[in-house]
């Protein structure tokens, strides 16, 4: 039996963190599906076929990724791409709290899935999508925070490259 991982996420855009954590479940999962949350509530930068196009090019040539969308509880997905663990990064304590009511609430709806937590390695400790796209839209570089086919994309898309 293999084993298969989801690593949710928004993805707005994908991180050099982003990308260490997956590396890194990667080494315990035979299978890790990056699942990109669809969510327009939260007004990304880009959209989902950008986020998943991001990926893929940023991950082109790594064995067990799968890159998928997904909209809806994050369970129901999990269960119909056969995983048994949710893969999710905690990168300070203030994420923990969040987590772990997100970890027992899936727990709740689909008793037989498990969360695992990962650390970032401590270079991306500090990193968010959310920092990234505000130091790309207030003129900072964040090329040494998001891989070079991402920083390419902020440039682009914030009309300055």
């Amino acid at each position: 039996m293999s084993r298969v991982a989801v690593y949710p996420g928004t993805f707005d855009p994908v991180t050099n963190g982003h990308l260490d954590l997956a590396e890194r479940g990667l080494r315990h999962f035979d299978r890790l599906v990056i699942a990109v949350l669809g969510n327009e509530e939260k007004r990304p930068l880009f959209s989902v076929d950008e986020r998943i196009e991001l990926l893929h090019e940023a991950t082109h040539g790594w064995s067990g990724i799968e890159i998928e969308s997904f909209d809806g509880l994050l369970v129901h997905f999990a269960r119909r791409v056969g995983a048994q663990v949710i893969l999710r990064g905690i990168r300070a304590a203030s994420d923990f709290e969040y987590e772990m009511q997100m970890a027992m609430m899936n727990r709740k709806l689909e008793p037989e899935l498990e969360t695992v937590f990962l650390v970032p390695s401590e270079a991306y400790s500090y990193v968010s999508s959310r920092l990234v796209r505000e130091v790309a839209k207030l003129g900072g570089e964040a090329d040494r925070l998001v891989p070079p086919n991402v920083a390419r994309a902020l440039n682009a898309k914030l009309s300055r490259g």
